[in-house]
């Protein structure tokens, strides 16, 4: 039988390792942490001597207290430090969690997002919470929200249903951008407004393709022809318990949960993104900015 004092010892450790978890999860890894995931792949196709290096920024959620815009202008001073050719941004600039002190507006939010630079530009997508956290949007289902206005007006080209060319040391490519497969809400489900076949319409050449997806949801019905999907929108679940992540907002589960998938001959590698969402927390899935190194 165990004794009282054991017993008390073995309530002390536990309340110990409760508070320590809470600790960690709440405060150190969300908004201490910070990882920089590199990922290196050649795809099939690619051309030879294309060597072409993506940042790429997921769900920075922005709004005190926990993603101010003074943490989003740092980690945009991070971000250009990395030396990529291009910087992709995979949306939900905006928060949609009640837990905080203020939300951030779209222009302030597009400001501090202004100070990134790149050599081949700086391109973006919408999310569903730049959609969800704009009312007037919602309730007009107007054809775009505010924070894409603002992006716009400093100079952050957002790609909805849109495909650009670029050329690196003369080799094309092409960034593509879906508008987000969860744009108007509808009670318990959403209508998309992403259109994946106009969007590979307007490839006019057999240069390679980069997709930007908000959720990689769509990633099933994306061709061989697109070299390499980018997403974000899942947080690597924010909790990941050892691999397993309780919570992943998908219809497949864990399978697109985080990381670099491979299906086939088609790569699609998703963020863990930066912010939270619902609530401040994160576990064994800290925040993290991508260095993607293609050929």
């Amino acid at each position: 039988m165990i004794g009282r004092r054991a017993f008390l010892k073995a309530i002390g450790l536990g309340l110990t390792s409760i508070s320590a978890l809470a600790l960690y999860s709440g405060l150190i890894e969300p908004f201490m942490r910070l990882n920089t995931t590199r990922y290196r792949l050649t795809p099939k196709g690619w051309p030879e001597g294309l060597k072409l290096r993506l940042v790429v920024l997921a769900d920075i959620h922005a709004c005190n207290p926990w993603m101010p815009v003074e943490r989003v202008s740092r980690l945009c001073d991070y971000a250009n430090s990395l030396g990529g050719d291009a910087i992709l941004l995979l949306g939900d600039y905006l928060s949609g969690m009640r837990l905080v002190t203020e939300h951030i507006s779209p222009e302030q939010t597009a400001k501090a997002l202004s100070g990134l630079r790149a050599p081949l530009g700086v391109h973006a997508i919408l999310g569903n919470h730049d959609w969800w956290e704009d009312p007037e949007a919602q309730r007009l289902r107007l054809p775009e929200p505010a924070i894409r206005k603002a992006l716009e007006a400093v100079g952050i080209p957002v790609l909805s249903n849109r495909a650009v060319r670029l050329e690196k040391d003369g080799k094309p490519f092409w960034i593509t951008g879906l508008e987000d497969q969860l744009a108007y809400q509808k009670g318990y489900d959403a209508e998309g407004l992403d259109d994946l076949p106009a969007t590979l319409a307007q490839v006019t050449d057999d240069a390679p393709v980069i997709l930007m997806a908000h959720e990689p949801d769509i990633f099933p019905k994306v061709p061989e022809r697109v070299a390499l999907t980018l997403s974000g929108h899942t947080h690597g679940g924010q909790i990941n318990l050892f691999g397993w992540r309780p919570i992943v907002p998908s219809d497949y589960g864990q399978r697109y949960a985080y990381g670099h998938i491979v299906e086939g001959e088609r790569d699609l590698i998703v963020s863990g993104g930066l912010g939270c969402s619902i609530l401040p927390i994160r576990f064994l899935s800290p925040p993290e900015v991508l260095i993607v190194e293609l050929g």
